[in-house]
């Protein structure tokens, strides 16, 4: 898989700014995921992986309580998700994961970032098939074996498992992302997990440089800038 991972998926607070935008975009994220499957943490595995990742991304406790107090009427917005990929600046790959009320308008705007930045937006499929849908797993452990066992008895597809200093990464197809969790933390007790998310990993990388970086960088700003944008996932190398 390649460590390099962890900068394939844009941050989205560089700045104290951006810092209301990871707000909402949880809360969006929080909302939906509460409605679809129920606001008890206890009940819904992935609101509770979602919980932690906002807390651990610094969303204060009553934007989430918030959140999750919204979906308990079952009524409010209808947020359905919206996947677009295309290539970006310098022939880079790039997957946009949105959550939307109106996709006519997301898509207008999603397709814009993309057309004033000399990049193109692609059919369903375009790109996706370069990636792999994986759910990541972080924590500081130094028995490998241990949690490979662990898992291989859960009945998990690893993919892979690095070990850099200490810390262990673990890799499997997402749809054995819950699986996974569950059967760390039965073995190993409370995890604080560094990196606990399903992400789109590259297979490999497109070397990007001069005008395109900028380009690039002008591009995943103005992705950044859109409520509906929830991820963006690349492989460009700068």
């Amino acid at each position: 898989m390649g460590r390099a991972y962890q900068n394939r998926k844009v941050s989205m607070a560089k700045t104290s700014d951006a810092k209301a935008k990871v707000y909402s975009k949880y809360g969006r994220e929080l909302y939906v995921c509460a409605k679809a499957g129920g606001i008890d943490p206890d009940g819904n595995l992935a609101l509770r992986g979602l919980i932690e990742r906002a807390k651990k991304s610094q969303v204060p406790t009553h934007v989430i309580e918030k959140a999750i107090e919204k979906a308990k009427g079952g009524g409010g917005e209808d947020f359905s998700p919206a996947r677009y990929e295309g290539f970006g600046p310098g022939g880079c790959m790039v997957i946009v994961d949105c959550l939307t009320d109106n996709p006519n308008r997301t898509f207008g705007d999603v397709r814009l970032c993309f057309t004033k930045t000399k990049a193109k937006i692609g059919t369903q499929g375009a790109v996706s098939h370069m990636f792999d849908h994986a759910a990541i797993l972080a924590f500081k452990y130094d028995d490998e074996d241990k949690v490979l066992e662990a898992l291989l008895t859960a009945d998990v597809d690893v993919s892979d498992i690095e070990n850099d200093e200490g810390k262990l990464t673990v890799f499997t197809p997402q749809a054995d992302y819950f699986k996974a969790r569950q059967a760390l933390l039965d073995t190993l007790g409370e995890l604080d997990f560094e990196m606990d998310e399903i992400q789109f990993v590259p297979r490999s990388v497109t070397p990007i440089s001069g005008d395109d970086v900028v380009m690039f960088e002008k591009f995943l700003d103005m992705l950044n800038d859109l409520d509906d944008v929830q991820n963006v996932f690349h492989d460009a190398e700068y």
